[in-house]
């Protein structure tokens, strides 16, 4: 699930590991479950998304976003299964790494859940608000600045607008595999989050 993680904070390492605050009991389906089952276990457990593996190798990952856009643009949805609907390139980190780098890397893909990945096998997964429960005043901070960045967001793309720079249709990002307004970019359709890194 996409995010903006507009605070700056924290600006070096803080001697923190991944590893130490990730949780360990994630929430894991195989490629085949159905999108029923899978939704059914999102709301049991309470979380917003799973995690897809095969033999503990990371295959991709769903949220309810990706549930969302399968119920608005698929037909049979009992036929649905987690590997038709998952984002496949999925951005991890490893547990050695400082939170510094997690919060960048959250950043940088707007992604706000990174798997912990060691030689390939998922053993848990950090969230932003993994992040939160260790500094709170960041709460106050964070509402703050996404009502700010929505408002630059706007004047933003007014600005592209004038100069021609639009959206052109809806569709699913060839980069992250995103449903969104989608940007022409060298005959590539990217939402405006890819169009954005790649510039």
């Amino acid at each position: 699930m996409r995010f903006s993680l507009p605070f700056s904070f924290p600006t070096k390492k803080v001697g923190i590991k991944i590893g130490d605050i990730m949780t360990r009991n994630f929430i894991s389906i195989r490629p085949n479950a159905s999108l029923i089952d899978i939704a059914k276990e999102m709301i049991k457990k309470h979380v917003g998304s799973v995690i897809v593996e095969e033999n503990q190798y990371i295959r991709g990952i769903i949220t309810e976003r990706d549930i969302v856009w399968a119920l608005v643009k698929k037909q049979d949805l009992t036929k649905i299964k987690a590997k038709d609907i998952m984002t496949k390139n999925v951005t991890s980190i490893s547990p050695s790494k400082d939170i510094y780098d997690a919060v960048n890397k959250m950043r940088k893909t707007k992604f706000k859940i990174l798997p912990i990945v060691t030689k390939g096998r998922v053993i848990g997964v950090v969230t932003i608000k993994d992040i939160l429960r260790l500094y709170p005043s960041l709460i106050d901070t964070l509402k703050e600045s996404i009502e700010i960045k929505e408002e630059t967001e706007k004047i933003k793309r007014s600005k592209a607008a004038l100069t021609g720079d639009t959206w052109i249709k809806e569709g699913i990002c060839s980069e992250c595999n995103i449903y969104g307004l989608l940007y022409n970019v060298d005959g590539r359709f990217l939402c405006e989050s890819c169009k954005d890194m790649l510039v």
